[in-house]
């Protein structure tokens, strides 16, 4: 049995994940993600190591941009397969792409303004990676599973989601593949959610793999417990209410927006914080949040029991949803405290910009982080302490206060990795840390190996590994 394994994304780094597992003539890509990293965004552009139309399927294991953002240029590119998630990700991977077509084709329409009015002429014409028409055309491409369904993808590979308590619809990933009358149990982590966190079901847990691929976004800290994260929301919204400022929540469009906005919920609830207006101020959270509600059946107990009492987080007082443009503009005009949700998480686009542009140089307001800023983004030269920084062209003073809550995250912490990896009755064949930045995959490896003996590699862009 040969088995071959092509790190393409989310090896060294976090975002771009991408895994191509080869057997038998058979190629099946795990994720199709987009690099959100500013150093690194010219991958996305790269040609595609193997020809698309030679793929035979596209598996994903959740709808965010950075694990699905890259399927409409996979498919521009020539690939003519079934993409297989759960409903819900389908739901959620649609909105995505085609929020994301929308703000590339509007991204180069602005830079090519811009360097009309600056008299620039760029080394390469400015086009979008791809356009709202090309994602639209994915959408025929979808194949929905229910967890733990068994699906067969190509040839003798055969795929089952299970649940990853990430976001909405998330899932690890079982492929079995079967040649030579011999098998093997590859397990794709996806991004591994966390015990107890409000909303969904935990993530599940297995007793078997022959090879493992972990993620470690957190693999090298442990995270604050969630009285803590509400401790310091309300902390720092009180402080900003005080100050007279308004709190800026750049917040990932899916999972942390909800989530935001089921605490902000909570805490008015046990008048923890004043009611004051709240905008969830991105038309893809909105449609997303819709989604939310139309699938009941996969939420945890406690927030089964909110929705059967019709006491949905998403619908509080002083809640308001912002659609169009002039909505959003028109929040700059009031006066008094207000918060604002807004995509996207690492500040690398949306309306969360103009926001900044409005609030960062405001020493009485607040941008509250609640998500992971992956290196090279706006959003992490923020949080390191940048004195300055460049939005839309535009260099701006950093003035506000800068507050971080980790607690967050829907990124497991480097316990709870080793806790999902401990379930497994016998050591695997290998494991293999992914989607981490070096030193934190570097660190969890480490982990493991003093934890477990157990035989770890950390591989690194675009290595190709043969398994048996």
């Amino acid at each position: 049995m040969r088995i071959k394994l092509s790190f393409l994304g989310a090896a060294g780094n976090v975002t771009g994940s991408r895994h191509l597992l080869e057997a038998d003539g058979v190629k099946v890509l795990v994720d199709c993600g987009i690099y959100q990293e500013r150093d690194l965004q010219n991958r996305n552009w790269d040609e595609f190591p193997v020809p698309p139309s030679s793929i035979d399927a596209v598996l994903l294991t959740h709808a965010h941009l950075d694990h699905c953002g890259l399927v409409p240029k996979l498919v521009k590119d020539g690939f003519k397969g079934r993409i297989y998630c759960t409903g819900a990700t389908a739901e959620i991977a649609k909105i995505v792409m085609l929020d994301a077509g929308h703000i590339m084709e509007e991204d180069a329409k602005y830079k090519k303004k811009r360097h009309k009015r600056e008299g620039r002429i760029p080394p390469r014409p400015v086009k979008p990676l791809y356009t709202v028409e090309d994602a639209q055309a994915c959408e025929q491409m979808f194949s929905a599973v229910k967890y733990e369904q068994r699906v067969r993808v190509a040839g003798g590979v055969e795929a089952s989601f299970h649940e990853a308590g990430h976001i909405l619809g998330s899932s690890m990933i079982k492929l079995k593949v079967r040649l030579d009358g011999e098998s093997r149990t590859i397990l794709f982590s996806g991004d591994i959610g966390r015990d107890g966190k409000p909303i969904l079901n935990d993530p599940a847990d297995f007793d078997h793999a022959d090879y493992v691929l972990i993620e470690s976004t957190y693999g090298d800290r442990i995270h604050q417990s969630v009285d803590d994260v509400k401790a310091k929301l309300a902390q720092a919204i009180n402080m900003t209410i005080k100050a007279g400022g308004n709190v800026v929540i750049p917040s990932f469009s899916v999972e942390r927006s909800q989530e935001v906005l089921y605490y902000l919920n909570e805490l008015q609830l046990e008048k923890k914080i004043p009611h004051v207006m709240a905008f969830l101020d991105s038309p893809m959270a909105i449609r997303v949040t819709k989604v939310f509600k139309d699938h009941p059946e996969i939420f945890d107990e406690e927030m089964t029991a909110l929705v059967d009492n019709h006491e949905s987080p998403f619908d509080f007082h002083g809640l308001k949803m912002t659609r169009t443009t002039r909505e959003s503009k028109a929040i700059n005009t009031i006066r008094g405290t207000v918060i604002i949700i807004a995509g996207s998480g690492m500040c690398t686009g949306g309306r969360v910009k103009h926001h900044l542009i409005n609030n960062i140089s405001r020493p009485e307001s607040t941008i509250l982080f609640v998500g992971y800023q992956a290196v090279g983004t706006l959003g992490r030269h923020i949080v390191e302490g940048a004195e300055k920084i460049r939005i839309l062209g535009q260099t701006r003073k950093v003035k506000a206060k800068i507050v971080r809550v980790h607690g967050f995250s829907a990124h497991a912490d480097k316990d709870e990795l080793l806790q999902w990896l401990s379930a497994l009755e016998k050591a695997p064949r290998r494991v293999f840390v992914i989607h981490g930045e070096k030193e934190a995959a570097a660190s969890f490896a480490d982990y493991v190996r003093n934890k477990k003996g157990w035989n770890v590699t950390v591989p690194a862009y675009r290595d190709e590994i043969i398994i048996d």
